[in-house]
């Protein structure tokens, strides 16, 4: 394979598993898993409606008009200086979610995904200020740590679909590594982090 594709497959991996996909994955799974299988089909779809705007297509919007409107070229994303501003267009955007399925009564173990994922970006965030850290990698393993918690939630057995987010943590991570947007101490910082807190944070939250 030709380096010109590995690098193509690194960027598609990258826009495909953008950390914002985390709440988004982790409603499907619980929508397979737990009970909210009995659920009406249209409450799903509102669910995940709410989830796809407030955590996905919200703060991808807002943050692409703040570089644009910032003249940020696409090398200078990267740069630890420039992702204060985006983490926290992502932030409240996610707290919006959190109110509006407070306000409509969610399930708390819906909402702890959510809550767990801003979690994750206010550590980020924090370490941000004095070392990079790869966001991705935190948002793939938070789907990990996750996964596993709300397999001892709902007491199913995660083999097969942890294999798959290992799998995806992974290919992630190198991504990262490839397209030299972080360093192998970057990418492993974030995926241990995002793993404890998603673990922790669904257990506890």
């Amino acid at each position: 394979m030709k380096q010109k594709h590995i690098i193509l497959i690194a960027k598609m991996f990258t826009v495909l598993f953008a950390p914002h996909y985390f709440p988004l994955v982790c409603l499907l799974i619980l929508m397979g898993f737990s009970y909210m299988r009995s659920f009406p089909l249209n409450y799903k779809i509102f669910l995940l409606v709410v989830v796809y705007l407030f955590t996905l297509a919200l703060p991808m919007l807002l943050i692409s008009l703040y570089h644009k409107l910032a003249r940020h070229r696409q090398s200078q994303r990267n740069l630890r200086e420039k992702r204060i501003i985006p983490y926290m267009i992502s932030i409240a955007s996610y707290f919006m979610c959190y109110y509006i399925m407070s306000y409509f009564i969610v399930p708390h173990f819906v909402v702890s995904v959510v809550l767990a994922s801003i979690l994750v970006q206010l550590v980020c965030l924090a370490i941000n200020n004095r070392h990079k850290i790869s966001t991705h990698c935190a948002a793939a393993g938070a789907m990990n740590g996750a996964l596993m918690a709300f397999s001892l939630i709902f007491n199913f057995d995660p083999t097969w679909w942890q294999c798959l987010t290992l799998t995806i943590a992974g290919c992630v991570g190198s991504s990262r590594l490839i397209l030299r947007r972080h360093s192998p101490a970057e990418v492993y910082t974030g995926l241990l982090v995002g793993f404890g807190i998603g673990f922790l944070a669904i257990l506890t939250l």
